[in-house]
């Protein structure tokens, strides 16, 4: 693949640097490009599906993908890399034939949308992937909300176009935020997948995204390909989208609710709790290591939130239930100083109202019954300090 990919840049790359010399057309008027759109994949970072962009050329049978998803998993210190936001994504190029069987063998599905463009705007998207393949010029940083495959497919068809540009329709779906996107990716199979991602994301992720901004997620790209239209003529840019290729991997089984997960260990949580009061039984042994889980997912969220680069895990406010005072609390247990304990209580409430209201952050509804047992592991600890020690 190596060997196809550099044969493919070393055909393509003098086009590009031709371009900046002469405005000579390089692609004859029966060439086009095509937006493709990719299904989603077993693997979690598949699961969002992907974008790219054809050029085909029947003149001499060239045909290329220019794929702006591309990774090395094998980059120094990657999964780091990668959690302080400063991975680097780059465009690769590859035969259209070669592109189909990768995906033909993971069993996803593979749409394409032919893009109506004059012959000198197909040559101006042609010449700006040319000169974006160069190796000075093809790495990105990385950024899942502005900066992704599907955003690099729509920004440069926007800038090919000539003296006209795209028009987002409006659609019915106009106060729908980064994370509802999400949540339409994220289905019943990946239920723990949403849990996580609710927890790193920030308040930046519930802003009410423009028609343009849905275009971070390849799937809604390519909906709103199906409706945009361009200026001059409010003629449509793109073709209704085709299946080239239908799913034939095995769906993924259904995930066990996380929610219903935790509102069974309340009750559990509740019983012991009811039996500690009766009994008088030590349950610190419980409450350290709930508190020190909790401690970690703090810890986790404020690394994400002050020492990366990634804009959306920024304003996390799920630090009023995975809070920082609970590695004090964890460490002194009963002993805790108790205006701490009632503040974090009204944290914790803070906590299960936005689960409700999802203002100004959505916290995934599983956090309600996770904040209702450290509230109540918290409060029980508040009674074992206020019940006098049994005299002898």
């Amino acid at each position: 693949m190596k060997k196809n990919l550099l044969l493919v840049l070393l055909f393509l790359l003098p086009f590009g640097s031709r371009a900046q010399e002469s405005t000579a057309h390089l692609l004859p008027d029966s060439a086009f490009a095509s937006i493709i759109t990719c299904g989603p994949g077993d693997e979690f970072y598949t699961s969002f599906g992907h974008s790219a962009i054809r050029i085909f050329n029947p003149a001499d049978s060239s045909d290329y993908v220019f794929n702006y998803g591309t990774f090395d998993f094998d980059i120094p210190h990657f999964y780091w890399t990668f959690a302080r936001g400063k991975l680097n994504y780059c465009l690769s190029v590859t035969s259209f034939d070669q592109f189909i069987a990768e995906y033909r063998f993971e069993g996803r599905s593979v749409w394409e949308q032919r893009l109506r463009l004059t012959n000198q705007e197909l040559n101006n998207l042609f010449i700006l992937l040319c000169e974006n393949a160069k190796p000075e010029y093809r790495y990105y940083m990385y950024d899942f909300f502005r900066d992704n495959c599907a955003t690099r497919v729509r920004d440069q068809v926007s800038r090919a176009l000539c003296h006209r540009s795209l028009s987002p329709e409006n659609t019915s779906d106009t106060n729908l935020t980064y994370r509802n996107i999400l949540y339409r990716s994220t289905v019943d199979n990946l239920l723990w997948w949403r849990l996580g991602i609710d927890m790193a994301l920030g308040a930046r992720c519930d802003k009410r995204c423009s028609n343009y901004e849905y275009m971070f997620s390849p799937y809604e790209m390519m909906k709103q390909f199906d409706t945009l239209t361009v200026s001059d003529t409010r003629q449509p840019i793109a073709d209704p989208a085709i299946l080239l290729l239908p799913e034939t991997r095995s769906p993924l089984s259904r995930s066990l609710s996380p929610t219903l997960l935790f509102w069974v260990l309340f009750l559990a949580v509740l019983t012991l709790t009811l039996l500690q009061w009766h009994k008088s039984w030590n349950m610190r042994w419980f409450d350290r290591t709930l508190f020190i889980l909790v401690s970690i997912i703090s810890l986790l969220a404020i690394f994400l939130w002050f020492f990366t680069d990634h804009y959306c895990t920024k304003l996390n406010l799920n630090i009023l239930w995975a809070s920082p005072l609970f590695i004090h609390f964890a460490v002194r247990l009963n002993r805790s100083n108790r205006y701490l304990v009632y503040i974090q209580l009204l944290m914790l409430l803070a906590a299960m109202l936005l689960t409700v209201t999802a203002f100004p952050q959505q916290l995934n509804i599983a956090v309600f019954p996770i904040a209702l047992i450290l509230a109540l592991r918290l409060i029980a600890n508040l009674r074992h300090r206020a019940i006098p020690p049994t005299q002898g």
